[in-house]
């Protein structure tokens, strides 16, 4: 049997047309970049049901990757503690130096946190043009003032509480209550961490003591208890992980074999305790930092110029501590950590003493805290630079609320201001020598490009590559989120 070949319809004739192919194949790829970069932007249709990372109980820190390609891989997250004020540090207000000693315009008799206010006070700190982007920053903390064009300053945040307790809560977790998950729990949920041998997320308490609302800020919540922050600081490392002396490390190794071999076989008779398989991680991670937690501890490999740069040996005793926090904190993200939580300020010592609470004595308060962070805080920042860990990280510097233009009638200093603050960010991410957002001409109230702190969890999140719109845990009937449902990337300030 013979077949007669069909002659080429004239559309067979134009898809052979060798012009033709190579066209079209160009334009297909060029549809397949587009469709890439799109995707990449979170600018394609798609879907938009809720993300619930899906994790091995057996193993649940290994690493998981993003929604989309990220901008940082991890987050240092500096939390001054008592609200540090913003029109002292960062917001610069020529206004409030014009009408000194005047009452605010249309606020007679304004009653806030703790009471009347009184007339507009200027700062006791003198504000300076800084670097070339020319950000008047005051004299308070010189050393964060040299690194200006190294920063970006969101100065129209606001709060939804005027309260420490529940405006602490809602920097770290999203919620004024408690009981909601902190936003490095929700990321170490998210992502998992790169190293085995650390926590995903530690939280490093200030020398003092912790801020007012303690482990809230590194609590798990309702996610897995075993994405739960690790405390611990430079002076006070993890107890109990000491390994006795009469232990060989090869008797401990097969120990901890021989315990991991038990462990599954429990764990494979209850598939889906989560609390069982948290604290069957804890342990082993506790095993594995009886060696890896000593070392990052460990800063005698560190060059005497290092310790200069921070400060760890500086008379004032409190500075040198935290100083040794900032050090310790470069080298958790050195290794991978997930995130980091860094505080300064504790309120173990009393209102005022011990953190930013600036009610009574702003100018006495404040020349004792400033230098405890100044020159550490600037350290950690010059010296991640140098390293080139800012490329893959990005370090925000946040406080629970600002402070008020005027001072606290019959005292000498300001009330409590949810209504406008300062907020600042660097690293991985972000544009550097860039302002967004202003407060009014006073600093009491946020008027330009408002935003708020589900704004800024939105952005942390989305520089991590993760949709905070769909990252989500249900929990008792709802899809529960960082963000609630509220917040919007902060796109202008993204490089």
């Amino acid at each position: 049997m013979s077949f007669k070949k069909a002659p080429l319809s004239n559309a067979g004739r134009w898809l052979l047309n060798r012009r033709s192919f190579l066209r079209h194949a160009g334009t297909g790829l060029g549809g397949i970049a587009l469709t890439a970069l799109l995707t990449e932007q979170g600018l394609l249709g798609k879907d938009s049901g809720p993300i619930r990372p899906q994790f091995n109980t057996q193993n649940p820190l290994a690493p998981r990757s993003p929604h989309f390609r990220p901008k940082a891989k991890n987050v240092l997250v500096i939390f001054c503690s008592g609200a540090c004020s913003h029109v002292d540090t960062w917001d610069y207000k020529p206004e409030l130096i014009k009408h000194h000693g005047q009452p605010m315009p249309g606020a007679d008799k304004l009653i806030t946190f703790q009471g009347e206010n009184g007339n507009l006070i200027k700062s006791p700190w003198e504000f300076k043009p800084r670097g070339q982007s020319g950000k008047m920053i005051s004299d308070m903390l010189p050393h964060l003032a040299d690194l200006a064009d190294e920063l970006c300053f969101i100065h129209s945040m606001t709060a939804k509480s005027n309260t420490h307790g529940p405006a602490e809560n809602q920097m770290s977790t999203g919620f004024t209550l408690d009981g909601f998950p902190s936003m490095g729990a929700w990321a170490s949920y998210a992502l998992g961490t790169e190293n085995r041998e650390l926590p995903a997320f530690v939280a490093i308490p200030d020398p003092r003591g912790v801020p007012q609302i303690g482990p809230n800020h590194w609590n798990a919540g309702f996610l897995p208890a075993v994405f739960q922050g690790t405390p611990f600081n430079a002076d006070k490392p993890i107890p109990n992980l000491d390994t006795p002396k009469q232990i060989t490390r090869a008797a401990e190794l097969s120990t901890r074999d021989f315990l991991r071999f038990l462990n599954d076989k429990h764990l494979e008779q209850h598939p889906g305790d989560t609390e069982l398989s948290a604290r069957i991680a804890s342990y082993e991670l506790a095993a594995k930092m009886q060696l890896s937690a000593a070392e990052v501890n460990d800063f005698s490999k560190e060059s005497e110029a290092t310790r200069e740069l921070y400060g760890v040996n500086d008379s004032n005793k409190t500075k040198a501590a935290f100083a040794r926090n900032c050090l310790l904190a470069r080298r958790l993200v050195e290794r991978g950590v997930r995130f980091v939580q860094l505080f300064n300020g504790s309120y173990a010592m009393g209102e005022g003493v011990g953190n930013w609470d600036g009610h009574k004595k702003l100018k006495e308060q404040y020349d004792i805290h400033a230098p405890i962070l100044d020159q550490p805080a600037a350290a950690l920042i010059k010296d991640m630079k140098a390293r080139g860990l800012l490329e893959s990280t990005l370090v925000v510097w946040v406080t629970e609320f600002g402070r008020m233009p005027t001072f606290q009638k019959g005292a000498d200093g300001r009330d409590h201001n949810p209504k406008g603050f300062t907020v600042w960010m660097t690293g991985a991410g972000v544009k550097r020598g860039f302002s967004y957002g202003a407060t009014d001409e006073f600093g009491y109230q946020a008027v330009e490009n408002v935003t708020t702190i589900y704004d800024l969890h939105a952005t942390l999140l989305h520089l991590l590559g993760l949709d905070h719109e769909r990252l989500s845990f249900y929990h008792n009937g709802i899809e529960r989120r960082l963000t609630d449902v509220h917040g919007h990337a902060i796109n202008a300030v993204l490089s």
